[in-house]
């Protein structure tokens, strides 16, 4: 299986080396537990001559514009992790000749997958159009309101739909990788999973901190103090949109754009935001802790931990 890993400058490090690992690791031990598996034939393409990555480190490339169509291709993430940043360098050239790249090899057949940030270049291709993707959580707010044409759910680790496969933060890129190796051979993702100590993940939930995610939105930002002071009260939409001076309908609308939730959503998220915190922190119980956030039984708030944050619950306490 041939895979073309497109390196853009300011590669973010980790990403791209986790790929290439991946699949070295994956094709020795193929060999070494004779394993029946097309060996991964990886090759770093670029843009440029060389490629010099977040951390400095050049890294030699073929060119991307005369390499031959792959099976599969793969964006690391470039290393700008900030709205403001970012956006800057979607706007830039080499962005637009990756989307280029992109779009002819996907044409052509090649599947497209990318992690983190570089979930941003294929959007900006088009190529996650009507399509669903993840990216990374902390900017799920920016790339909703950019792409509105994709069905973004960033609590998903790794998504697949149809010939593309997208993956969320940093990390993500082993994930992605091992996926890219289990649709070749399962047997195999599970070996190298096993020697790479890299548990299953399924949910980025658990590592969302959502306070993080309002900032783009000023009615937005507004209503996240105002339901932390009350995650103990039943929620009212009439009593939320008073006391910040707006409709309902607009809160929702507005929440809806930013976050992907509604207000009641996003209220449970702090909900569990909180709860998982006390869980850490405090010897209370279940039950004493699911009253503090607002559920009558501790049985509710067992079924929403499990729900939301799935096997990242055993993180938390034994028991949940």
């Amino acid at each position: 299986m041939r895979i073309h890993i497109l390196a853009l400058n300011g590669v973010f490090d980790t990403g791209l080396a986790a790929v290439l690992d991946a699949f070295d690791i994956a094709n020795a031990l193929a060999k070494m537990s004779d394993i029946s598996a097309l060996p991964f034939q990886t090759k770093v393409v670029g843009l440029r001559k060389t490629v010099t990555t977040a951390q400095g480190l050049s890294v030699p490339v073929t060119s991307a514009t005369r390499a031959q169509t792959p099976d599969a291709v793969v964006m690391p993430a470039i290393n700008r992790i900030m709205p403001e940043v970012l956006v800057q360098a979607l706007a830039g050239g080499e962005v637009r000749e990756a989307g280029a790249v992109l779009r002819k090899w996907s044409g052509r057949g090649a599947l497209t997958a990318a992690a983190c940030v570089g979930t941003f270049v294929l959007a900006e291709a088009a190529l996650l159009d009507g399509e669903e993707a993840t990216t990374t959580w902390w900017l799920a707010s920016l790339f909703r309101q950019r792409y509105p044409r994709v069905r973004l759910d960033e609590s998903q680790i790794v998504v697949q739909s149809n010939t593309v496969f997208t993956a969320g933060a940093a990390l993500s890129h082993l994930d992605l990788a091992l996926t890219l190796i289990r649709r070749a051979n399962p047997e195999l993702a599970d070996l190298t999973a096993k020697y790479l100590v890299a548990d299953a993940r399924a949910s980025q939930a658990p590592y969302a901190i959502p306070g993080h995610l309002v900032h783009a939105d000023p009615l937005v930002t507004k209503f996240e103090p105002w339901a932390r002071q009350r995650l103990a009260e039943g929620f009212s939409l009439d009593q939320a949109a008073v006391a910040l001076a707006t409709s309902k309908r607009t809160l929702a609308r507005r929440m809806q754009s930013v976050l992907g939730k509604s207000p009641l959503e996003y209220l449970q998220d702090l909900r569990i935001e909180r709860a998982v915190h006390l869980l850490k922190t405090s010897q209370a119980s279940v039950d004493q802790i699911a009253a503090e956030v607002g559920y009558a039984e501790g049985v509710t708030l067992r079924s929403l931990l499990r729900r939301k944050l799935g096997r990242g619950t055993r993180e938390i306490r034994r028991g949940i």
